[in-house]
């Protein structure tokens, strides 16, 4: 999409370009010249490493999924660790991002409402939104009235500047004088793990939109990709992440790479999080067959025309299958409400008798969504494999 002469003369925002084009252009001078002249000690390598990722942990469990997302609930100790962690990777205050994220979930690939739609290009969503101060970026913190009344956030983003300025010093001259080489430490774990956290993060606005899968809706652009998973300390299964947004996990598969799913599981363990929310599992099931439903009939319509009546009549298995399926789901979210109401109610023996009837009645859903379950995704499975489309 062309962007209209009005985003082009869009003012630029000096603070922003200076920050993210300045911090690239000087690690790739700086960091040479260093290394031809003084090379760099273990210690200050090690220090790239660690301080990345306590910047970069910080945004996706702190500023992403606990204060823009209310995917948990944190201990005054912890966030306050994630405050200084988000402060030290230089990505605005925390009402500012949270507020943005929150506006892009709602108007995802908007071009008008999403901050950085993909729909304007890899370079707008990537950094161009940030650069000049287009109207859809612009701060609007009607959805954030609850970190309005967050004391923590409220003074991070008064005294944000300041923050910075203090947090970068303490740091960087603690760690660079216990190591003894502060020179070593500024550049490779302050400016080099600086321009990394901000493209890491950055990727999942850009590249988490463009390249993947996209196994539980197709209403948006957001992908998962298990390669920038990795990159992007387990943001990168962003589809599910748009669809369950309030999950505290991304990965939730038992093999996905989720290392902040895992940050937020660990403190929960510790007493320093709790309320950890997740999406039921029939919830992911139902929006995963769905998808599987929907590329099979993909599939069907692109061989339909010189496909066997077996073929067809496949086709027709599966769309009752399907059906059944989501009559079995709809019964057990029934029962899970009859469930609710007798565990408020159980006061009397009749209530614990009912109980039971419903304890039993739920095995046997179970079993039959067990059942058909696993003959849709054999009858899936038997379809010839046609690649749906990547965007």
């Amino acid at each position: 999409m062309t962007p209209s002469s009005q985003t082009l003369k869009a003012p630029i925002n000096w603070t922003a370009a200076i920050t993210l084009l300045g911090t690239p252009i000087l690690s790739m001078i700086a960091i040479p010249l260093y290394a031809y002249h003084h090379d760099f000690s273990l210690s200050a390598w090690i220090s790239l490493f660690f301080l990345l990722a306590f910047s970069s942990l910080s945004i996706t469990a702190g500023y992403h999924r606990l204060w823009a997302h209310r995917a948990y609930e944190a201990s005054l100790p912890l966030k306050i660790i994630l405050m200084i962690g988000g402060t030290f990777a230089i990505q605005n205050s925390i009402l500012y991002w949270a507020s943005g994220h929150r506006t892009h979930h709602r108007h995802v690939d908007d071009v008008e409402k999403d901050p950085y739609s993909i729909k304007k290009g890899f370079w707008y969503a990537h950094l161009g939104w940030m650069i000049r101060d287009y109207p859809a970026a612009e701060a609007n913190y009607k959805n954030a009235p609850d970190l309005m009344n967050d004391k923590l956030v409220m003074f991070q983003h008064k005294y944000y500047v300041p923050l910075v300025i203090a947090v970068h010093s303490i740091i960087l001259l603690s760690v660079g004088w216990a190591v003894g080489d502060i020179w070593g430490v500024i550049l490779l774990g302050g400016l080099l793990r600086l321009v990394l956290s901000h493209h890491v993060t950055f990727f999942i606005n850009s590249l988490c939109h463009m390249f993947g899968k996209r196994p539980y809706t197709d209403e948006n652009t957001a992908r998962d990709n298990f390669w920038l998973a990795i990159a992007t300390w387990g943001e990168g299964y962003h589809n599910y992440h748009h669809i369950f947004q309030y999950d505290y996990r991304n990965g939730v598969k038992w093999w996905q790479y989720d290392p902040t799913k895992w940050l937020i599981w660990t403190c929960s363990r510790f007493g320093l999080a709790r309320n950890l929310r997740r999406i039921p599992s029939l919830n992911i099931k139902k929006a995963e067959l769905a998808m599987k439903f929907k590329y099979a009939e993909q599939d069907l319509a692109i061989y339909g025309h010189h496909v066997s009546e077996d073929f067809h009549n496949m086709k027709h298995r599966i769309a009752q299958e399907y059906e059944a399926f989501t009559h079995t789901l709809n019964d057990m979210a029934k029962l899970k409400e009859q469930e609710m109401l007798a565990k408020k109610q159980r006061m009397t023996e009749k209530l614990h008798q009912m109980d039971d009837k419903l304890k039993l009645e739920f095995q046997l859903i179970e079993q039959r969504l067990q059942h058909h379950r696993a003959r849709l995704e054999i009858m899936v499975k038997s379809l010839p494999k046609a690649t749906p489309p990547s965007a």
